[in-house]
């Protein structure tokens, strides 16, 4: 809901003013309802608020509590009021009007510093304790609220985002080497591994799930929360796995839908976001209010090059879904005459740093723009729904089946699949067999395994003893995790906090950008500690995969979408295409990047003149995928980015 900062002396002397008014006249590039601030002596607290809530609507932000001696800034919503209004024990006729912040400044007081762990939601917050002379703050497990801060042997401050601590007379703009090794090194989308550093040296990031409390001048992190699995849950039937899958899906959804605005949600052709929807509309309905729905489609003069299982423009299924829920407006949005190559410099400014997902960053900016015009104020999406709602792999679960000896089970599930999706039993055994014994790949491997060209110098990977700190997370010189089966990985996908820093720090973002938030239920803590804890056999049964999420929207989505098991959406993949008339500018500019010795000292020279090479040729909607446009693409982001350290 807003934009925080506050600066603290350590040491005690009292905060110069104009150094707290340097941290809110930067956040100015930011719409907001209200702007406020509350200093006392060696405190300064800031925010730059944006009303989403019905409660936050005139909220004194920074909020000061004068018989408790604590005052907190906070940007937050907070989705189990429900459960704190009664372990707090608030009076009814106080809950319907008392704010998040106010919420949790009352577990503060209840729980002191374990406080984060009762909290469900998005957030960041700091509070300021007159009596014990202590800063606490925290951010939600998953981080989807940023929180940067600057500290000295006498000075700490802190900021929703890095420009203003830069606007700070005594913080050094500087790059962060070991960042960008991290960034350069790892293969995957996320950026670094280490969630402490950001591309600026002094300056520091409380990570996902930590909380940091600042106290007689020491400063100490605690990581608050782990996403495990826990105890198994057993129930009678299959029909009892399906409403109390739906019982706490719909709390997650409906506790999202709370905003004095409208709601819109992002909406594409598959089950993710066509639950998220479906369960939100009903919703809504109840109240006669409609959904406004956002879906991206490539441009008339695309032509779908993709093969048959696959499907770039999603049309025919998003108008299912949208005619069989109702009650949606619904917004198809093709985005002409943006690309990828246009929106760097703007996409830098947005982050504040280099990012990967270049493919669909005018999009997914664009998303936020056309409901920002809409008057949308709480942007729904279901991002993170392959690992919770809609887990369920197939084959891996069948080559669980195979390592376990579960033939005459094996051989129904099969049976089963290839009625649905097709193929042979054999051709399906042979992948579930190498998938079940690695040995078998190891010594009969087939086809050239997919190598992204590496991107970052050899030396200056060595310099900054890169692969040495992945090693601690079971990442190898490829730049991504060792090769592990989809449970492992799931695995840490929730017990690695890096996972969700890259697409938090766009949400965040984009949000204070657009004034509005992008809310994910499939990442509601609730229902992410329900998904783990059901047995695998719900999310894999008849030869239908993802099966807990396609039981349980029956009657919610139509069956054209939820019963689809043969194609698959496939968005950004006209990215080339967008950028064919600027290629020619695309083109030169990679060649004169080459010639830097800045970015040489990072990029590995070699895979650089290979790849600039690869595109000397006019380029092809079809090479979507081509690892060396690609990799040009990231070189020529971390180029712009790092022509701003001059």
């Amino acid at each position: 809901m807003s934009a925080i900062a506050g600066i603290y002396h350590l040491n005690g002397e009292p905060i110069h003013i104009q150094h707290g008014r340097n941290l809110m006249k930067a956040l100015q590039k930011y719409p907001a309802d209200a702007v406020q601030t509350w200093h006392l002596d060696s405190i300064f607290l800031g925010c730059h608020a944006q009303w989403i809530t019905p409660e936050s609507v005139g909220e004194p932000l920074p909020f000061y509590d004068y018989e408790r001696q604590c005052a907190i800034t906070s940007d937050a919503i907070i989705d189990n009021r429900k459960e704190l209004f009664e372990r707090l024990q608030i009076e009814p006729s106080h809950q319907k009007h008392i704010t998040d912040s106010e919420l949790i400044l009352r577990a503060y007081y209840k729980w002191n510093e374990a406080a984060p762990k009762f909290l469900v939601g998005d957030f960041a917050f700091m509070i300021w304790d007159q009596k014990h002379q202590r800063l606490f703050g925290a951010r939600d497990f998953s981080g989807s609220r940023t929180l940067y801060y600057y500290k000295s042997h006498d000075k700490f401050a802190f900021c929703t985002t890095i420009e203003p601590l830069l606007d700070l007379p005594f913080v050094e703009k500087k790059l962060n080497e070991q960042w960008l090794a991290q960034y350069l090194a790892i293969s995957g989308m996320v950026d670094v591994v280490d969630t402490t550093i950001t591309p600026y040296q002094h300056i520091e990031q409380l990570p996902p799930s930590h909380s940091i409390l600042i106290e007689k001048s020491k400063i100490t992190l605690n990581r608050y929360s782990y996403v495990t699995k826990g105890k198994t849950l057993k129930l009678k039937s299959n029909e009892e796995y399906v409403e109390a899958f739906q019982d706490v899906f719909q709390e997650a959804v409906t506790s999202r839908l709370r905003t004095h605005g409208k709601v819109g949600s992002q909406l594409s052709g598959g089950l993710d976001s066509g639950a998220v929807v479906a369960f939100a509309a009903r919703e809504l309905q109840k109240e006669n209010k409609g959904l406004h729905t956002f879906s991206y489609i490539p441009p008339n003069d695309f032509k779908d090059f993709t093969p048959n299982y696959q499907i770039a423009d999603e049309s025919p299924y998003i108008s299912s879904t949208v005619d069989y829920v109702g009650g949606i407006t619904t917004h198809y949005c093709d985005f002409k005459g943006k690309d990828s190559y246009s929106e760097i410099d703007d996409f830098l400014d947005i982050l504040e740093m280099p990012y990967k997902f270049f493919e669909n960053s005018f999009w997914l900016k664009g998303m936020f723009d056309k409901a920002h015009d809409a008057d949308v104020r709480v942007l729904l999406n279901g991002d993170r729904g392959n690992s919770s709602v809609s887990w369920g792999f197939a084959s891996e679960y069948y080559s669980l089946l195979f390592k376990r000896l579960k033939w005459v089970q094996l051989y129904q599930e099969l049976l089963h699949y290839r009625n649905n999706v097709g193929g042979s039993r054999s051709r399906h055994l042979k992948i579930i067999a190498r998938m079940g014994l690695p040995l078998i790949d190891r010594l009969f491997p087939e086809g050239t395994p997919y190598k992204v060209p590496d991107l970052i110098n050899p030396s200056f990977a060595e310099k900054m003893g890169v692969y040495s700190e992945f090693e601690k997370y079971g990442i190898d010189h490829t730049g991504w995790y060792a090769k592990a089966d989809i449970f492992a990985l799931r695995k840490k996908h929730y017990e690695d906090v890096f996972q969700w820093n890259a697409s938090s720090t766009l949400a965040t973002k984009l949000s204070l950008r657009y004034s509005l938030w992008k809310r994910d239920p499939t990442n509601d803590l609730r229902v992410i500690q329900f998904c783990l804890s059901i047995p695998e056999n719900q999310y894999v049964q008849n030869g239908v995969d993802r099966a807990l999420i396609r039981r349980a929207t029956k009657n919610y989505l139509p069956d054209k979408v939820r019963l689809n098991q043969h194609i698959r959406g496939v968005q950004g993949a006209d990215w080339v295409h967008r950028m064919i008339p600027n290629w020619e500018a695309f083109r030169e500019e990679v060649q004169q990047l080459c010639t830097d010795p800045r970015i040489l000292e990072y990029i590995d020279g070699r895979s650089l003149k290979a790849a600039l090479e690869a595109v000397e040729q006019q380029p092809k909607a079809e090479y979507d995928t081509d690892t060396n446009y690609k990799f040009l693409m990231r070189t020529l982001i971390v180029y712009r980015f790092l022509k701003k350290f001059n």
